[in-house]
């Protein structure tokens, strides 16, 4: 049985994957997160309320709640799109089984990414129900992240199944810098969930001319109260002003193990191009972060910072990819 198939609905839902992340992105940035203050619909409909009835009819029926059309619409969009994704990976599971006879047919790794498809599911439902509060959204950021990154192992296993790939002298390596990154995209995560991009407004400091507290206790907490709306941050200045700057610390952090990686796969033939586009994103998320803090952090600017991360996140799956490419299979 020919694997053709499962690995072109493999790479769309990689591109699916990113697009949902990167809209998610935009979701929070653009405070469209309750756009739609129900889950699964909108105000009670399917669709984002267009039509002037179907406004009124949602302020009737959600008093209190305001109705914005935009935001709803970023929301559902956002909504749809998750849902196709999930409907893509199911379809891997059906065609896993179908093949489940074949020797090395990742067929436990399809599995695992429907389960965690649907525990996205309900991250997304309770993002909305518990009214953004700081660490479901950041478990659903996990999510998109841990999705990303295992359809793009599933498509390397797919690609490679009757194989038999020796062990990359460098995997130990790249696993570490997966590891740091995920870790730097969660504070960053952290950081836009408390709204603390905006608690620090020096690019090097946090105040200029200013020694300012840090409350890394209050936040980095997970004690939060669930029973209030998170739109905007509840914590004070000196706990966003700490989440702030822990989250700075980590981007120095990163670039050095991003350096390393990079001069590593620069002696490597194979391998050169994404160590020059990896050290290129680097350079380019990391001025992203300083134009952000000196700017207020405008909209667009998040959001190409939280692209960048997502960027450096591919580009390290691609070199991870490219090293495994010199191995020779037996």
């Amino acid at each position: 049985m020919s694997n053709r198939r499962p690995l072109v609905i493999c790479y769309l839902a990689i591109v699916l994957t990113i697009l949902v992340i990167l809209m998610g992105g935009w979701t929070r940035i653009m405070d469209a997160g309750l756009g739609c203050p129900d889950w699964p619909g909108c105000f009670g409909q399917v669709t984002a309320p267009v039509s002037q009835l179907h406004i009124d009819e949602a302020r009737q029926n959600f008093a209190g709640v305001e109705v914005d059309a935009v935001k709803g619409w970023i929301e559902m969009i956002h909504r749809y799109m998750a849902t196709t994704l999930g409907l893509l990976v199911m379809a891997l599971v059906v065609m896993a089984w179908q093949r489940r006879r074949q020797p090395s047919y990742p067929v436990v790794l399809s599995s695992v990414l429907l389960l965690l498809v649907v525990c996205q599911g309900l991250f997304g439902m309770w993002t909305v129900t518990l009214k953004l509060l700081p660490p479901i959204v950041l478990g659903h950021l996990l999510g998109g992240l841990l999705t990303l990154t295992l359809l793009t192992v599933l498509a390397g296993r797919i690609r490679t199944v009757g194989s038999s790939p020796r062990q990359s002298s460098y995997r130990g390596l790249m696993r570490l810098a997966m590891l740091i990154l995920f870790v730097q995209i969660l504070l960053g995560g952290w950081t836009s969930a408390n709204y603390a991009g905006w608690a620090c407004t020096h690019w090097l400091s946090c105040i200029a001319g200013q020694s300012t507290e840090l409350d890394f206790a209050t936040g980095f907490s997970f004690n939060f109260e669930t029973d209030q709306n998170h739109q905007g941050g509840t914590l004070s200045q000196p706990a966003r002003a700490a989440i702030q700057m822990m989250h700075r610390a980590g981007a120095l952090v990163v670039s050095c193990v991003m350096l390393l990686v990079g001069m590593l796969a620069l002696q490597r033939r194979t391998s050169r191009r994404p160590a020059y586009v990896l050290l290129g994103l680097l350079t380019l998320q990391l001025l992203l972060g300083v134009a952000n803090v000196v700017y207020g952090v405008p909209a667009l600017l998040a959001w190409l910072h939280h692209v960048g991360a997502v960027s450096l996140l591919l580009c390290l799956l691609w070199l991870k990819s490219c090293y495994l490419s010199e191995v020779r299979y037996e």
